[in-house]
């Protein structure tokens, strides 16, 4: 799906947004008496097509014949202040994008030409409503998204340090994402999957944990990988030590798992050997461990080793890790035995570590996410 880059602003919805501070303190009052669903129109998003660079519309063509990774979780708005090193109160503007880390990875997938859906739920609002449009204009299944008419879409705001790095404060009071109920689940396209991605947020509050953990169930008995990637963020829980519990919960169930350096000195409360040995589980085929910029490390039965990382200038790291995850699950929903040939799977992790390098280039983690040609570009001109 390679576009110009006029296109990708099209499509990703992000653009400027300046707040006073009367207008912030209205923009948190969702309901369903101050919230009213969009007007539908006749746009590209409705039709299910693309626009070319010559601004002619091509229908988009769902990959039904590939594998798909069905990803379940939150979508939501991130707001980003447009100027870097500044807190939330100096900003003076922000850029709005869609977020979500398993929205993320769904569309990241898509964009490098996979097969990908999304399970979560989001308000009946306009942002809620962007969003869904947003999965569509990027080929993503959105048949298993649903929208709750009496809760607003997550918001969150994003403070970009200096160095790229962020900080996150949520409105989810309760935002719709958590209150996706167990008979909200489309069985059937989880049976479809190759892969189960998810993450840990979901996990929080009910009904959406109960939901989570039916989700899960359907994938492992209809025989698909599980993907657990923890994307810890300790403001949602109640506690560290409830985040602790709940993340590690679920841990023995995935196939697959991606953690950071930090989530695993928070995990385990401790480091180096004796922290991987707490979370290598004997049914886990795969663990990953990233390092930023340094690269990633990787964990099998058979073999472990690691990856270089790619030096780029950091300007907004939101949605990196999960630029990374969607190029390693493309790579294995292609390749069912990726982490059985080290070769095979060390090629797939430069390809991710790729994904992520590019993403961590632009502000906006859905905006940023990359098409294969462009990674495949810039793994190229990285070697000379």
């Amino acid at each position: 799906m390679d576009r110009s880059e006029e296109d990708k602003t099209k499509l990703s919805c992000c653009f400027p947004v300046n707040f006073d501070g009367s207008s912030m303190r209205r923009s948190f009052k969702l309901s369903k008496n101050s919230v009213k669903a969009p007007k539908r129109s006749n746009s590209c998003s409705e039709k299910l097509i693309k626009c070319s660079s010559s601004g002619s519309p091509k229908p988009l063509s769902v990959e039904k014949d590939k594998p798909l990774v069905v990803c379940f979780g939150e979508m939501l708005i991130d707001f980003v202040p447009s100027a870097a090193g500044v807190s939330l109160a100096e900003a003076h503007a922000f850029k709005k994008a869609a977020g979500g880390a398993p929205a993320n990875v769904a569309v990241g997938i898509a964009r490098l030409g996979g097969s990908s859906a999304f399970i979560g739920k989001v308000g009946e609002d306009e942002f809620g409503h962007m969003l869904a449009d947003i999965l569509k204009q990027n080929n993503v299944d959105d048949s298993g998204v649903r929208f709750d008419p009496n809760a607003g879409t997550a918001l969150a705001f994003v403070t970009l340090r200096a160095d790229g790095e962020r900080e996150f404060m949520f409105f989810r009071h309760p935002s719709a994402d958590m209150l996706l109920s167990e008979a909200e689940l489309d069985k059937n396209l989880i049976e479809k999957a190759s892969i189960f991605h998810y993450g840990s947020i979901s996990l929080i509050e009910e009904p959406c944990r109960s939901t989570h953990l039916a989700a899960m169930e359907i994938a492992k008995q209809s025989g698909c990988v599980l993907s657990y990637d923890p994307n810890l963020r300790l403001p949602l829980w109640p506690s560290g030590e409830a985040a602790r519990q709940g993340i590690i919960s679920i841990w023995n169930q995935a196939d697959v798992i991606k953690v950071s350096e930090e989530e695993i000195k928070f995990l385990t409360e401790s480091d180096g050997d004796e922290a991987l040995e707490k979370l290598y589980h004997p049914n886990l085929k795969l663990l990953i461990v990233t390092e930023g910029s340094e690269g990633c490390r990787y964990y099998t039965k058979e073999f472990k080793g690691r990856i270089g990382g790619q030096k780029v200038n950091a300007v907004d790291t939101t949605g990196v890790g999960d630029a990374f995850v969607a190029g390693l699950l493309n790579s294995l929903a292609s390749n069912p035995s990726l982490y059985k040939d080290e070769n095979k799977l060390r090629e797939a992790l430069v390809f991710a570590n790729g994904c992520g390098a590019l993403t961590v280039m632009e502000k906006g983690a859905i905006p940023a996410l990359p098409t294969k040609e462009k990674v495949v570009q810039f793994l190229k001109s990285a070697k000379t």
